[in-house]
């Protein structure tokens, strides 16, 4: 199959099922035809003999994906139509196909990867950082939670770190990604079209075992790691599941990397640290549909009347004057709500499993 829109270019070539996210100048921002085209190419490419494993990248210099259509979610939730569950829900679903895709598949994250470019990257078998690798889930700051899995992968990376990235929304650089298992190989941006071109010209094999090859062969050292340095201190502060507690830490040690986190978590949504600290304590023991299924639910009830959502993507999207007035923290009670089941015709669902790897 072959398909060329302005969003997305799918294609076969060689062994590989070839998919390029299409929107340079919207660095390659997820939207629903892109969602679609790709959960469909997946579909179709899984009983195809003909291809051995996919390969996706993205078009331009800057961006692998940096996220959603935010504006779109935003405009749908206060006109009460149906976009944004329907885009959700699209999205989820694309993002548990792939991680449960038999096929290799492989992810080049070389530039921003964010938001819905983590979801259509981190779930796959090989996610190849480059130099220009800038990964994050900075949703805490647009009034919203990480979504796309990552309440499912945040709370099982080493230590605290998920939970750290996930309330911060700090950005990292390809060693750090590399040292969180974020990525698994590295690749020099330089040798990225070789990279491409020697995937779609070798002779591979399902199980992966030639692409791990390939791989291995182009990467090298990735340079090093400032999070390196943090881990234990990430560990010691961001442990329980009290928000409170978290903050006395960062303030009684009163280094200056404490200092700059406080003044980080200080910009963000107070309700979406809240509820994004329970999410993920939730979903590290959920399964990745179960956690489908309770970020949908989280995502629908952030489009309620008065949420944090609708000021943080004026602050950051629209007006771009990053000041937010960010509203009261959520009660308990409405964060449970934000928990609660959605009616049943809006209840997550899923793409037939098919063969699982």
């Amino acid at each position: 199959m072959t398909e060329v829109t302005e969003s997305i270019v799918i294609r076969k070539v060689g062994d590989v099922g070839r998919i390029t996210l299409n929107r340079p100048k919207a660095l390659n921002a997820l939207n629903q035809q892109m969602v679609t085209a790709m959960a469909g190419a997946l579909q179709a490419w899984r009983s195809d003999d003909a291809v051995k494993a996919v390969v996706v990248d993205g078009a331009g210099e800057k961006s692998f994906c940096a996220g959603g259509d935010i504006r779109m979610l935003a405009d749908s939730g206060r006109r009460g139509d149906s976009r944004a569950w329907r885009f959700w829900r699209d999205e989820y679903r694309l993002n548990v196909l792939i991680a449960e895709y038999s096929k290799p598949y492989v992810a080049l994250i070389d530039g921003i990867t964010m938001g819905g470019g983590v979801g259509v990257s981190i779930h796959g078998r090989f996610r190849v950082a480059g130099d220009k690798t800038l990964f994050a889930m900075p949703e805490t700051g647009i009034g919203f939670f990480p979504d796309v899995g990552g309440t499912y992968f945040l709370p099982r990376l080493e230590g605290q770190l998920g939970v750290w990235m996930g309330l911060t929304g700090t950005r990292l650089r390809t060693a750090d990604c590399i040292m969180a298992g974020l990525a698994t190989h590295y690749a020099p941006s330089e040798k990225t079209a070789e990279l491409i071109a020697t995937l779609e010209t070798e002779s591979l094999d399902a199980e992966g075992e030639s692409i791990r090859g390939i791989l291995d062969h182009f990467g090298g050292e990735a340079g090093r790691s400032e999070l390196d340095g943090v881990r234990d201190r990430i560990n010691t502060v961001f442990a329980g599941d009290d928000l409170n507690v978290i903050t006395a830490r960062l303030e009684r040690a009163g280094d200056m990397w404490s200092q700059a986190v406080l003044k980080i978590l200080s910009m963000k949504s107070p309700s979406a640290i809240k509820l994004t600290l329970a999410a993920l304590r939730k979903g590290a023991s959920l399964s990745l549909r179960e956690a489908m299924m309770q970020e949908l639910r989280i995502s629908v009830r952030c489009l309620a009347e008065g949420s944090d959502f609708y000021e943080g993507v004026r602050a950051v999207i629209m007006d771009k004057d990053n000041a937010p007035q960010w509203g009261p923290v959520m009660s308990d009670a409405d964060m449970a709500r934000c928990f609660a089941p959605l009616p049943s015709d809006q209840e997550m669902s899923f793409l037939d499993r098919g063969s699982s790897g």
